[in-house]
């Protein structure tokens, strides 16, 4: 099809513009339709061409834009129109960004597609932490869950968490407490370490750290919203110890 226009699967990193790999810079600043998650950092989106349209297709818990059935057919049209067309997303397309059903909506539809890696939110938010996810002394397996979607108490987390492991779990600050109870429910103790980072690699980035079992009262207490990932594991602490042998460093 001569005339059928790409589509551009990007990520967008967790939220530093400084982030993006050079492919999805260069696409960004040629883009003339440029199709973006809410969660996309306006500052990013200001390094798009001026004359791009910018359509969101915002979701939110129980309150989405655009379905994503209508997402995937705006994305083929866009392209059937003859138009290259930028789908960007928050961290990487293929990490809870249903970047996977895009494509496979591309590829039925016979329109060429094309997927730029970004860096995820998990690695971009844990870095800027200074929470390595993993660490010889503390965890040789991390895990990436999403904790906002249907029967989460039915789903299997066994393994998952605990000694020597990492669990990172998306959208999971409004099933916090169930998140809590379910993880303790299966073994893991009350008193294992959790960090919450919230707006990730971002200059109003906090990084919250409680015991497992208060996860639900500080995330209320602090009023956390999205985007805020937990990470649950030994690793949290480990910048504790750190920043705790500096300060007895510094009042010598």
């Amino acid at each position: 099809m001569a005339n059928t226009g790409t589509i551009y699967l990007v990520g967008a990193g967790p939220g530093d513009p400084d982030l993006l790999t050079l492919r999805a810079a260069r696409l960004l600043d040629r883009a003339r339709i440029i199709v973006h998650d809410g969660l996309v950092d306006p500052a990013i989106l200001a390094l798009a061409h001026p004359e791009a349209e910018l359509i969101s297709v915002a979701k939110q818990r129980s309150k989405h834009t655009m379905a994503q059935e209508d997402i995937c057919d705006l994305l083929v049209r866009i392209a059937r129109s003859g138009e290259d067309v930028v789908r960007l997303k928050g961290g990487d397309p293929f990490i809870f960004g249903r970047g996977g059903e895009e494509a496979e909506a591309a590829r039925a539809a016979n329109v060429p597609v094309e997927v730029v890696p970004g860096i995820s939110a998990a690695n971009g938010a844990a870095a800027a932490a200074q929470i390595a996810l993993t660490h010889r002394d503390a965890s040789s397996i991390v895990s990436f869950v999403a904790g906002q979607c249907k029967g989460l108490k039915d789903q299997d987390w066994a393994g998952l968490a605990g000694k020597g492991r990492t669990l990172v779990i998306y959208m999971g600050v409004k099933t916090a407490p169930q998140i809590a109870e379910k993880l303790m429910e299966d073994g893991l103790a009350p008193d294992m370490p959790v960090a919450v980072i919230e707006n990730g690699a971002r200059p109003e980035m906090r990084v919250l750290r409680a015991p497992l079992a208060a996860l639900p009262d500080l995330v209320e207490a602090e009023q956390v919203v999205s985007p805020a990932l937990i990470v649950i594991g030994e690793v949290t602490a480990r910048d504790n110890l750190s920043l705790a042998a500096l300060a007895q460093e510094a009042a010598r």
